[in-house]
């Protein structure tokens, strides 16, 4: 008898300008797919890999040109993919990834103003035909998430940008919505913790459901 092969699994990645609140939220959506039974990677970028981890200590530091910047991200990405969600995928396991592409147009597109059709480019090359299955873009107002951020902790090289910044990287975001809305959900980020995380828990049961009912 053939062995009969498992389905692969799905891709998460979790989006939004720093002090959004989505790192609050990561491990609530892995305790949910585990409860299910789902085995879950979770992972980070810039890092998700030894080399990653340490491109992203210098992306955060360090000074750089800022095509320099973006050749690291996608650098740190081909690793990862490689090393982390393409085996993960293939088992059968669902990854989640705090941060994907959409950052990299995000914050060097939108926010730094790099050429997008280079980043397009890039993408391409780095990932042709990878994409996550769903991402979570966590919404929230800059002078919001600005005033989380001064509350909370030492701010890294980007976290120390200022408002425009953020609002023309919150903008790209929102672009990036626009033009790929089969897999984005909005999440206003504004609310309760409590009311997101039920807002979650129902995209959490209509993804699953959708995954049981893919053909092998």
């Amino acid at each position: 008898m053939t062995k009969k092969k498992h389905k692969s699994g799905l891709f998460i990645s979790f989006e939004g300008i720093d002090g959004a609140g989505k790192s609050t939220h990561i491990s609530f959506v892995q305790n949910i797919l585990e409860q299910r039974g789902i085995q879950v990677v979770s992972s980070r970028e810039p890092g998700g890999t030894p080399l990653g981890e340490a491109l992203r200590s210098l992306l955060l530091t360090e000074k750089m040109h800022l095509e320099t910047e973006a050749l690291l991200m996608f650098a740190s990405r081909r690793e990862h993919i490689a090393q982390v969600i393409q085996p993960a995928l293939d088992a059968g396991s669902w990854v989640i990834s705090d941060r994907f592409t959409d950052a990299t147009f995000a914050y060097q597109g939108g926010g730094r103003k790099l050429n997008l059709n280079k980043l397009n480019v890039l993408e391409q090359w780095v990932h042709p035909h990878l994409q996550p299955d769903l991402t979570l873009l966590f919404d929230v107002p800059v002078d919001v998430a600005r005033a989380r951020l001064d509350a909370t902790r030492t701010l890294d090289k980007f976290e120390q940008e200022k408002s425009d910044f953020f609002n023309d990287t919150r903008n790209e975001y929102l672009r990036r919505v626009a033009e790929f809305p089969q897999r984005f959900k909005v999440i206003d980020s504004t609310r309760s913790i409590a009311v997101i995380q039920q807002e979650l828990a129902d995209i959490i049961d209509v993804l699953c459901a959708k995954a049981a009912n893919r053909p092998d």
